[in-house]
């Protein structure tokens, strides 16, 4: 599980949702959560927060990426590449800290991904889990 810790910049909520923004070091992370700030305490501007998700929920992309809707991105570099017969783990350095990631095995010999490349790590907005302390 990948784990970064950030703080709350900004909540909106309709109803029972909220969509919240995470600042880390100079990136902005947003996720989907199924509260607002009147049902849990934790939904609060500038509250530590943990962001979680797993390592099958990162995608990978060459720079430059192409323009998509995937809003969370993190610029890294492949500092080590496991490959299995069916999946490969991918494990990135970034401004903010490690990231991992698990692909298939095809989609690194696709995008010939090898040690020291430059990518982007995206996630689903829905992918990004929040744990308070």
């Amino acid at each position: 599980m990948n784990n970064l810790k950030g703080k709350i910049t900004s909540i909106k909520s309709h109803e029972n949702l909220s969509i919240v923004k995470i600042g880390i070091g100079e990136y902005s992370f947003t996720t989907v959560v199924i509260e607002t700030a009147e049902t849990v305490d934790y939904l609060k501007i500038d509250n530590e927060i943990k962001v979680l998700f797993k390592e099958t929920e990162v995608l990978i992309c060459l720079k430059p990426c192409p323009k998509i809707s995937l809003q969370n991105r993190i610029e890294c570099k492949i500092h080590k590449i496991s490959k299995g017969k069916l999946l490969s783990q991918i494990n990135m350095q970034s401004s903010i800290g490690e990231i991992k990631s698990i692909i298939t095995t095809n989609a690194v010999e696709q995008l010939k991904l090898k040690v020291n490349d430059e990518v982007i790590a995206m996630i689903k907005t829905n992918e990004i889990m929040l744990q308070h302390d």
